[in-house]
């Protein structure tokens, strides 16, 4: 019978496993040095080796002659380890038994000491799966386990995992496996398998796979299916419902013409047929992000103007998870596509042909203005009123020391109702989407989850780094809109997704080695002071003295 190349390839040791380095050097070391302890958790996006993991890892513990944390491969442990009886490496799928008889059956099997290997592997795979009972059945046997059995739970969601269970856990973020990785067991696959395939293909599956080498091999696989001969991009393009990058170009360059017919029309092509339009604005953003870093590391021109490439991309990149939980795509999109036309590229050069010439007539409107002001700010008694400043957003110089303090306190203060009762009010943010003041704060605020809540604080966690650099500029804006909207006085932290698995591991270590957080004082804002040299500004109150408005 015919096995899957995810299947054929999945590694069996230590040193094919491939993008996961750091994991697995500790894993070896605590092998070598015999202070593995009784309870993992493995967590991280699909495809990226967390069974797989568990699998090797389980193996080579119970090895008789191991060396250099690897199994030899050869003792009698190792050959029943390999053998399909083997009955002392028991992996649960959670999804499909996630009930409190599944691990109270667990328990009652867990004293009796192991069958042939010195110890017996739990391998609960999709953990997050069990429900609240099922998981308050396993805790006791997390915290107090026979010497002869170690858990290992593997998860894609760790946020649903009980933190009272994440806590007896020694726990390892896989990451997603990097393009160039990927891209590289794919050749050696290839090689094996005497697959003739262009490069341009394996490429484009190393980016659309996202991270996960298994739906990276699954697409290798599927592709093999469809042709027999020589795999090219074409074949690629159509078995996957996307569109070739020259679609793309030209899709671009009608964005870029602000040729909104067009647009139209080709995003109608695509959804006409059958095409996955969620995957599409994937490629337009890769396409896009590619062509910057061409412009500047190889000083290839670009065929459009990179700040407008810049702007698009960067807009693209904090809204491609709205587009993907979107219940319309196409309709997103659409209006998403249209918006940046008319706000960007339109209305930039409306200001571009205005500001070349001055009119004589908009000079005479502007000195009436500017004598109508004068006039309308001296009150009964003559005196001159202080007009109302319209400035820009200053930035705060000690946001990290700000954000720093607030996690601290989160974390010291952390409430799980509170979280709830947060998550449940967050909804109410949807109502203000359109509104013409804060809409875009709101919609701002929706691209984020909340991860941590007290009274006073909230923890908002956002994918992007650029997205939490853009907010932070933003911070009061953020924090009174969010506050007006839920009625709350709450001050507002955002992260960075990779900063959250960081701090979150930190507070787990914390939790283990009793250390007590304290509430810190929180320092007060530091504005970053205006450019005093602004020529435009300078020359515009040198020209109407102190009753210019500045928006």
């Amino acid at each position: 019978m015919y096995q899957a190349l995810y299947r054929k390839y999945r590694p069996i040791d230590f040193e094919t496993v491939v993008g996961q380095n750091s994991i697995i050097k500790t894993l070896k070391n605590s092998i070598v040095n015999h202070n593995f302890t009784h309870a993992y958790m493995f967590y991280g996006p699909r495809g990226t080796g967390k069974t797989t993991v568990s699998k090797i890892f389980a193996r080579n513990i119970n090895c008789l002659n191991s060396k250099d944390g690897e199994a030899c491969g050869k003792c009698d442990a190792c050959k029943f380890s390999f053998s399909k009886e083997c009955v002392d490496i028991i992996e649960i799928d959670a999804a499909s038994n996630n009930g409190v008889d599944e691990i109270r059956e667990l328990k009652n099997k867990i004293t009796l000491v192991p069958n042939s290997l010195k110890y017996k592997v739990y391998i609960i795979d999709e953990v997050h799966m069990l429900s609240v009972g099922a998981f308050n059945a396993l805790l006791k046997t997390l915290e107090e386990p026979p010497e002869h059995a170690i858990f290992i739970l593997a998860t894609t969601d760790p946020q649903k995992v009980p933190e009272t269970v994440v806590s007896r856990c020694q726990c390892f973020s896989f990451k997603r496996i990097s393009k160039d990785v990927i891209n590289e067991r794919l050749k050696y696959v290839c090689k094996k398998e005497k697959i003739s395939i262009d490069d341009e293909v394996l490429e484009n599956i190393s980016i659309l796979s996202d991270g996960g080498l298994r739906d990276a091999l699954g697409m290798l696989d599927k592709l093999t299916s469809y042709t027999s001969d020589k795999i090219t991009i074409e074949d690629f393009v159509e078995v996957n419902d996307i569109v070739s990058n020259n679609q793309i170009e030209e899709f671009l360059t009608y964005i870029f013409d602000s040729n909104i017919p067009e647009v139209l029309k080709m995003i109608d092509f695509f959804d006409k047929n059958g095409k996955n339009l969620n995957q599409i604005i994937n490629q337009v953003l890769h396409f896009s992000r590619n062509a910057i870093v061409e412009y500047y590391l190889k000083n290839e021109q670009s065929k459009w103007s990179i700040d407008d490439l810049q702007e698009f991309t960067n807009l693209l990149n904090e809204k491609i998870l709205d587009i993907r939980r979107s219940s319309n795509s196409k309709i997103f999109i659409e209006m998403f596509i249209l918006k940046f036309i008319n706000d960007y590229l339109i209305t930039d050069i409306n200001k571009k042909t205005t500001n070349v010439v001055k009119k004589e007539e908009d000079v005479e409107i502007k000195e009436k203005n500017v004598k109508n002001k004068e006039e309308s700010s001296n009150d009964t008694r003559g005196n001159k009123k202080t007009p109302e400043m319209h400035l820009k957003d200053k930035k705060i110089v000690n946001i990290d020391q700000i954000m720093k303090v607030r996690i601290n306190n989160v974390l010291a203060l952390a409430d799980k109702k509170e979280k709830e009762k947060e998550e449940q009010n967050f909804e109410k943010l949807k109502n203000y989407t359109f509104d013409q003041e804060i809409g875009y704060l709101v919609c701002n605020l929706l691209d984020s989850k909340i991860r941590v809540a007290s009274q006073d604080f909230v923890l908002l966690l956002f994918e992007y780094s650029s997205a939490v650099e853009q907010n932070l500029l933003i911070l009061d804006k953020l924090n009174a809109a969010y506050n007006k909207i839920l009625k709350n006085k709450k001050k507002i932290i955002i992260v960075t997704s990779e900063e959250w698995e960081k701090i979150k591991n930190e507070y787990i270590i914390n939790l283990k080695n009793n250390y007590n957080y304290e509430v810190l004082q929180e320092p007060a804002a530091i504005y970053e002071e205006s450019d005093k040299n602004d020529i435009i500004v300078n020359d515009a109150v040198e020209l109407f003295g102190d009753i210019v408005e500045f928006e």
